[in-house]
């Protein structure tokens, strides 16, 4: 059977690699645009349940007062707070942008310990104004290494000398969450707020983050938050983390939908591609198939005849779709690591594409092989390959 099933892909060489090829980068198409969505809402599901995050009732573009934070830090059941900016900036031309943040360095440890760096690197980064940190893939991208300056132009925080910000990289960190993201660069809140003072301005806080005690009730945490600056001079937004991020993500539009739409799409157009490959496939066969029905071979061998040139085409297309997914996964990774850090093909989504190459071979190879297993010899014989 499996001879009969390879003698009849090679009749028509080139219609056989078209199908596999278009079957391939549907698979491929499936699991990059797959891995987009899990990547998307990786720190929504992996976010920490004892951790809030505070920002303005209007916007998260308006910035809280400095006050703010022992404020929160006195509130009960939180244990510590810090507060981050976003910068703003980019390296050397526009095309280099990435996170950048001020923020608290001996408290972001606390609230985040996910966050890993080496002790005498840590060190560095608390004892020099001028130190930042940054992810391993960041790095890894920019060829940054350790001693090295690093000069971010400020788009919303201008340097007041009118040139870059100069920052010594002291350490590069590592977090297995998704909710740290590894892709950022981090350094002192009182190096960006003196520099900023020098010229009379004061820098705002974009959010902080509060972590809580083991016992502590989140919700209730929420509500003293939020009573709290209820009266002004900024009334502030608590949530956990993962409403934080899920109301983040929707700020960017309805990119699933959007997503899931190209894939539904792609997927339809290769499915009709492989119906029509197979039905010509079975109308080219009619007469073989009734020879060999006049030799003693069942409707039920021709119906396995059909179905498996579909389901080996398929799969043929399938491990080329997995294998390209596999390959181009570090690329596209660093391509897409602004916007969606954290990109990889799990596991779970190679065996998704490859359940969706077996079920379009299935649904391909159906009717073609029960029309074939139901035709009789004499109508078959009568017709004309």
């Amino acid at each position: 059977m499996f001879r009969l099933v390879r003698r009849n892909l090679l009749r028509h060489p080139l219609r056989s690699l078209l199908t596999a090829a278009s079957i391939g980068v549907a698979v491929l198409l499936l699991c990059s645009l797959r891995t987009l969505l899990t990547t998307m809402r990786a720190p929504i599901q992996h976010a920490n349940n004892q951790r809030l995050i505070v920002m303005s009732a209007v916007s998260l573009f308006v910035d809280l007062p400095l006050a703010y934070q022992e404020r929160l830090t006195q509130l009960r059941g939180v244990t510590e707070t810090v507060k981050w900016q976003w910068f703003g900036g980019y390296y050397k031309v526009r095309r280099n942008w990435f996170a950048q943040f001020a923020v608290d360095p001996e408290r972001m440890f606390d609230v985040y310990p996910e966050c890993k760096l080496d002790p005498q690197a840590k060190a560095r980064f608390f004892e020099r104004r001028n130190a930042c940190i940054v992810g391993d893939a960041l790095a890894r991208k920019h060829e940054w290494k350790v001693g090295q300056t690093i000069p971010i132009i400020g788009d919303l925080f201008p340097h007041p000398s009118g040139g870059a910000w100069e920052f010594e990289l002291v350490g590069i960190y590592h977090s297995d969450t998704p909710t740290f993201d590894n892709s950022t660069l981090l350094f002192q809140w009182d190096y960006f707020e003196e520099t900023l003072s020098g010229e009379g301005a004061t820098p705002g806080v974009g959010v902080f983050s509060l972590a809580l005690a083991p016992d502590a009730d989140a919700e209730q945490v929420m509500d003293d938050a939020e009573a709290l600056f209820e009266n002004g001079p900024m009334r502030i937004k608590c949530d956990t983390e993962a409403e934080f991020q899920r109301q983040f993500l929707s700020m960017i539009g309805n990119v699933p939908f959007f997503i899931g739409s190209i894939g539904t799409g792609v997927l339809l157009a290769t499915l009709l591609a492989c119906i029509n490959t197979m039905l010509m496939a079975a109308r080219e066969q009619t007469t073989e198939i009734g020879i060999a029905k006049s030799l003693g071979f069942s409707g039920w061998h021709a119906f396995l005849l059909l179905l498996g040139q579909a389901l080996v085409l398929c799969a043929i297309g399938g491990a080329i779709g997995l294998v390209a997914a596999a390959l181009l996964q570090a690329p596209l990774a660093d391509k897409v690591a602004t916007m969606f850090p954290g990109f990889r093909i799990l596991p779970r989504t190679y065996a998704l594409g490859a359940a969706v190459a077996l079920g379009l071979g299935l649904i391909a190879g159906i009717v073609p092989a029960w029309q074939a297993s139901r035709l009789r010899c004499v109508e078959a014989l009568r017709k004309t390959s």
